[in-house]
Parts: C-alpha cells; structure tokens; sequence
C-alpha cells in the first residue's frame, strides 16, 4: 500500500508541475500581444495626413482682410470713447476694441504658423476712414460711425462664410468661426444704436455677388 501511495502522489505532482508551465507559457504568450501600459499614442502610419490641409488663395486674402479690419477697427473703437455722444456707440466701440485684439492676435498667430505674409497697415481707404472719424463729433460722429462700420461688417461676414464653407486649413477654419462670431456681435451691437440705415444695407446688398 505504502509503494502505491507513493507513485500516486509522484504521478500527480509531476501533472501539477505540467500544467503550471503550461498556463504560465499561454500567460507570456498573450502578455506579448498586449500594449505596455506606459505606450503612447500610435506613431502616424506612412501617408497619414501631418499637415493642417491646403491653404487657398481665398483663404491667404481672408487672412490679411482680417489682420487689417483690425488695424482700422480698433483705432476706430478707441475713438469713439472720446468722440461719441452716445453712450450706445460708446458700448459698439468697445466691443470692437475687445473683439478685434483677440481676433487680430489670432490671425498674426495663424500667419506665422502657416508662413503666410500679413500687412502691418491698413488699406489707404481704411485710414481715411478712420482720419473721417478723427474730424468728426458728437452726433455727426455717431452716425458716421454706425455707417462705416455696418457697412464694413456686412461684406466681411458674407466672405466669412464662403470661407468657414470651403476652406480645407484647419487653422483658417478656426479663425473663420472666431471671425463670423466677433462680427455677429459687432452687428448686434451697432444694430443696437438704433443707428443702421436702409441706405448702408442697400450699400451691403450692392456688393453681394448675384
């Protein structure tokens, strides 16, 4: 009895001992498979896409009209807190001063990111804009200054909009949606004065490709 006792137990053992490497070789085989915990994201696979897509002529001209609506806007905003008689144009010219500082930022960010040149001076027409609203007081201030803005505004928003529906630059995307956002409100607020006349749409309307 005691030798059959002993060769059940050496039969099991070396079973135990079988199956434990076994199980311990399916367990490598598998951890193998498996990530490391501390793995970053997957590297890009040849021809993935790196770049912010292409940038367009209308996408380079919409970057250089938005550099120099600020670089007449603001100044036209700073103007009105010393020249307006409204306390409505006072409040317009502000948003524009807000709006425009950090849309102006964000266009110079995205000129330098995309290598893609932007002027440091407004249009000639933009500074005689802003040489009108130098001379310019009180009411007769107020309302030259609801005129040339809405105006302004009018036409910049509709080129927003081809440009936020067409461009393939992720970058002028963004600064398409921050742009059309920044001059909806600028309408609103110089809607608001109660100061937009039928005579500056018709203006904006003119100029809307039929």
């Amino acid at each position: 009895m005691l030798t059959i006792t002993v060769a059940v137990l050496a039969v099991i053992a070396t079973a135990s001992v079988w199956l434990y490497q076994r199980n311990s070789s399916a367990g490598e085989s598998v951890s193998a498979n498996l990530p490391a915990a501390d793995a970053g994201p997957a590297a890009p696979q040849a021809g993935q896409a790196s770049d912010t897509g292409t940038l367009s002529t209308l996408d380079k001209t919409f970057l250089t009209k938005v550099r120099q609506a600020g670089l007449w806007e603001m100044p036209a905003g700073r103007l009105s807190q010393t020249h307006a008689s409204s306390e409505a144009i006072k409040r317009a010219g502000m948003h524009l001063l807000e709006g425009h500082s950090k849309l102006d930022q964000l266009a110079r960010e995205d000129s330098k990111a995309l290598n893609s040149p932007i002027p440091d001076e407004a249009t000639p027409e933009q500074q005689g804009w802003v040489d009108q609203l130098k001379n310019a007081r009180g009411h007769a201030f107020d309302q030259l200054f609801v005129d040339l803005l809405r105006a302004s505004h009018g036409k910049i928003f509709v080129t927003i909009g081809e440009v936020r529906a067409t461009t393939k630059n992720d970058l002028i995307r963004r600064l398409a949606t921050q742009a059309n956002n920044t001059v909806q409100d600028h309408m609103d607020v110089l809607e608001d004065t109660g100061l937009v006349t039928d005579a500056t749409l018709d203006d904006v309307a003119s100029t809307i490709p039929k």
